[in-house]
This record gives structure tokens, C-alpha cells and sequence, in this order.
């Protein structure tokens, strides 16, 4: 896999000569992914943290401070934010009166007057948006291992395509994925990469490993034994995975699985994660329960899906000394909020996941929802960002977890996630501040890919689902385990 696929590059005297038959169009992108390119709007939300604690490092103007005809004045001036590209990269980054002022030493053999420019008045540029946690090839789909019969393959591809377009159609420009059968995610990227496909930056996984009969069996990756675990993570680097996925315990969506239980040891999870990265490949854990949190993070896992901490009692039952031990590891978490999770909790409070007080231990969340799975649909993601807002994170901190700090978390560090000089161009521009709120990530003006523009496709709304009258979903599963429990309580001793 490659950040940098070669393009195809012609000079003026030879594409002169050329008769076209065809000639070639640019398909209404302002932004080609190989020239010089000024982008400007009101700010710039860089991906870093401001001088201010709990701020967002801003370049340009603050709507906070002035009045709407100041803002008009200042943009004229040149005090608004502008971001210079040089096909994928990202050159400089300041106001655009320094941008416009430095065209000549930052671009030497570019006539200013053929720099492309964009400007999107009433606009804030910031890095692309990144979901640290998908599942491709399931997209869409009511049940999380649907069966195509002989056509399997080709609709996970499928099914992959598409949901690679939904999410570039929200802003995500990067996306790890954690689970794909067939090794789906892992042609769909290469394909992206190729430029055969529009699509986000793909991290590909294909199928978690598990246990026989545990977690997301159905994906193909079971492995019983030290030999065999070894046996799967060198299958998967053979096939190109850029990260080893664990099934650490049990799942909500495995008939038979219980949540709270892990399936491996932690020796069996240190074999797995030492060989992934003897191979140079990162590691994630799949960990609902206390004992599967903690014997991934002994392990030496890099990342944590769900780390709910559900307990065998049907409840979230937060550990703060594993979360000190969380944190002093330096592994990056998604507790999957997803978009209806507010109505969810308000119906039953003992599954709130404790995103608020990992973070209050010092452990580093990022912006994951599970994405593909039945009721957590790509074009959800927005909503999870705001739910995760809901639930007590900070504003300045989503928006982190969903940039920046989520690059790092896909093992991207340095390439994306941050606006600044040498990283590639992956932004997206909204209409507003999302550093006052949220819902300006829903009114795109520009989503830009490793510097080529993206026209979004049309996507259906999602509409808020009411708080379910009956338990659902994970919460079916903890009622039960409850009833169950409740049950035994009642039988007399005999």
C-alpha cells in the first residue's frame, strides 16, 4: 500500500500534440489533486491545540469577536484563513494575505496568476473528518453477517464501494477499517489508492481474529492456539492488512457470545500483538468487558473498540485504576457512540458508556461508531460526533478525537488529520464554526481528498430515532443475561 501512488504527469508541448479523441474533463472539481491550489475562507481550524487550555489553534478570523460587517471587512483585508496545495500536500498554511503575499518564494516555477483559487466566504476549513472504526463491506445491511450465497464476494465489494463514497460524501476522508470478510477493505483501499475508485484513505484490517465460535466468527479468522494466532497475523500482513484486529471478548452481535467475557489469554493477545508488529502492523482489540480491557492493554494492543466495561451484571461498571492503566499505556479509544445512542441510554441509563471519565483518566478517545453494522449507518457519523458531545466530552476535544488525535489512532500520524505544512490534503470546509457547534459539519461547502476535490453524492437523511419502549440490540442481550440471573436468584436453595 502506498500514500503516494505515481501520477501521470504531461508537459505543455505534449499536450499539444496530442488529438484527442476523447478529450479529458475535470468532472466540475475545482481542485485537481496535481496543481497549485490557494483555499481560502473566514478561519482555519488546524487539528491542533490552542494556546488557551481547551481551545482549537485558529488561523484567520473569530465570528466570536466581531460583527458581520467586520467579518466582510477583515476577509477583504486578508485576514481570513487560506490553506496553499501543491497537488496532495499541503505547502503553507496562514492567513490569506501572507499566502497571497509569498506566492512567489513558496511557489518559484508557478506564475501566480496560474494558481487555482477557491474561496469559500462564511466558511471554515479544517482537516478531513476520520472514522477510526468501520465496516465496509456491511454497510447497509440488516444483519452484520448477511449471506449472498454464491455472489458473496462480489457484494461485499460491492457493498464496500459504496459505503467508501457515503462516508467522502460526509467529510471522512480517512477510515480504518476493523473487520471485513474476504479481505474486502484490502482491495477496496489499494483501489482507492490507484485513483480507480473515489473513496477516503482506507486502513484495511480484513477479518478479526477470534475464537471458534466467538465473536464475528463468521468472518473467517478463528485461531485456538498460539501457532495458530501466529498463523492468522502472518496470513493477514501476506494479504496486506495494515492492522491486526483481536477479538478480545465476546460481542453483542455473535448468537452465543456474552460480551463481558474475554475469549483469549493475555499471553495468546501478546503473541498476537508482538507478531503484528514485528510485522509493522498496527494493533486493535475488540474489548466490551473489564478482564478483555485489561488483558488487551497488558498485551501491548495500540487501540480499543467499545471499552464499555460491561459486566457479566448487565451494567457499565467503570474501573478507574484499569483506566489510569489505560492511559499511562497510551491507547487510543473508541467507546462507539453512536448517533442514537442518547435515546438509547435515556431508556436504559446502566449501558452510558464512560467516555466522559476515560477522559477525565487521561485516555485518549477518538471518534469511532462501529459504522456498518445494523443501525450505525455511514452517514450517521456527524450525529456520532454529536452525541459524543451529548455524553460529556468536550466540543474541542470531539473534534480532536474525529482529527488529529483519530490519525494517530490509525497509525497516520504525520500524514493526515492535522493542516500544516507537509501533511497531505485531506480537508473539508463547512458552512459556520463546528468549534461552536457541531451541526456546521452537516452543511459542506468543499470536502477535498489527498488534494483532489470530491463532489458528494446525494445521501438520505437519517432521521432521530425515538427511545426504544423495549430493549433492543445490545440492550436485548443485557436483559437477557439479566433475566437469566433474576431467575436463578428465585430458586429456592435446596
Amino acid at each position: 500500500m502506498t500514500d503516494h501512488p505515481t501520477e501521470p504527469t504531461t508537459t505543455d508541448s505534449e499536450a499539444e500534440a496530442v488529438r484527442w479523441t476523447t478529450p479529458p474533463t475535470d468532472g466540475g472539481e475545482r481542485l485537481d489533486g496535481r496543481s497549485a491550489a490557494l483555499v481560502s475562507a473566514d478561519r482555519i481550524l488546524t487539528g491542533r491545540r490552542g494556546q488557551v487550555e481547551g481551545s482549537l489553534e485558529t488561523i484567520g478570523i473569530r465570528t466570536s469577536s466581531l460583527s458581520e460587517v467586520e467579518v466582510t471587512q477583515a476577509r477583504t483585508a486578508g485576514q481570513g484563513g487560506a490553506v496553499l496545495l501543491r497537488g496532495r500536500d499541503i505547502l503553507a498554511v496562514g492567513t490569506t494575505a501572507e499566502l497571497e503575499g509569498h506566492l512567489a518564494e513558496l511557489l518559484p516555477d508557478v506564475d501566480p496568476n496560474d494558481v487555482v483559487r477557491v474561496d469559500l466566504p462564511g466558511t471554515t476549513l479544517m482537516p478531513g473528518l476520520i472514522e477510526t472504526h468501520d465496516h465496509l463491506p456491511t454497510s447497509g445491511t440488516d444483519v452484520e453477517y448477511p449471506d449472498y450465497g454464491p455472489h458473496e464476494v462480489a457484494r461485499l465489494t460491492l457493498n464496500a464501494a459504496r459505503a467508501a463514497r457515503e462516508l467522502l460524501s460526509e467529510g471522512v476522508t480517512s477510515v480504518q477499517s476493523l473487520g471485513a470478510r474476504h479481505y474486502v477493505d484490502v482491495a477496496l483501499r489499494d483501489a482507492v489508492d490507484a485513483g480507480d475508485l473515489r473513496g477516503p484513505r482506507i486502513i484495511a484490517s480484513g477479518p478479526q481474529i477470534t475464537t471458534t465460535g466467538g465473536h464475528a466468527h463468521h468472518a473467517g479468522g478463528a485461531a485456538d492456539s498460539l501457532d495458530e494466532i501466529r498463523r492468522q497475523v502472518r496470513h493477514h500482513h501476506l494479504m496486506g492488512a495494515d492492522t491486526i484486529k483481536a477479538m478480545a471478548t465476546g460481542g453483542f452481535m455473535t448468537d452465543g457470545s456474552a460480551p463481558w467475557f474475554a475469549q483469549f489469554t493475555t499471553e495468546e493477545l501478546r503473541v498476537l500483538f508482538d507478531e503484528a508488529h514485528r510485522l509493522g502492523r498496527w494493533t486493535a482489540a475488540h474489548a466490551h468487558g473489564t478482564q478483555g480491557i485489561e488483558r488487551a492493554v497488558r498485551a501491548g494492543v495500540d487501540y480499543i473498540a467499545h471499552a464499555s466495561f460491561v459486566s457479566a451484571a448487565g451494567r457499565s461498571e467503570f474501573d478507574p485504576h484499569l483506566a489510569d492503566e489505560m492511559a499511562r499505556a497510551g491507547v487510543y479509544v473508541d467507546c462507539t457512540i453512536v448517533a442514537d445512542l442518547p435515546g438509547i441510554i435515556a431508556a436504559d441509563p446502566t449501558f452510558a458508556p464512560p467516555a466522559r471519565q476515560l477522559w477525565e483518566h487521561g485516555v485518549r478517545i477518538v471518534a469511532g461508531h462501529d459504522a456498518g453494522i445494523p443501525a450505525s449507518p455511514q452517514r450517521a457519523y456527524v450525529g456520532g460526533l454529536q452525541a459524543l458531545d451529548s455524553v460529556g466530552l468536550p466540543r474541542t476535544e470531539v473534534l480532536l478525537a474525529a482529527t488529529s488525535r483519530a490519525a494517530v489512532a490509525i497509525g497516520r500520524a504525520g500524514v493526515t488529520g492535522v493542516l500544516a505544512p507537509g501533511f497531505e490534503a485531506d480537508l473539508i470546509a463547512v458552512a459556520g464554526d463546528p468549534s461552536q457547534d457541531l451541526a456546521a459539519l452537516h452543511d459542506l461547502r468543499l470536502v477535498v481528498a489527498r488534494g483532489r476535490e470530491f463532489r458528494p453524492d446525494r445521501v438520505e437523511g437519517l432521521a432521530a430515532s425515538q427511545a426504544p419502549t423495549e430493549a433492543v440490540g445490545p440492550s436485548a442481550t443485557l436483559a437477557e443475561w439479566r433475566e437469566r440471573s433474576a431467575r436463578a436468584a428465585r430458586h429456592p436453595e435446596v
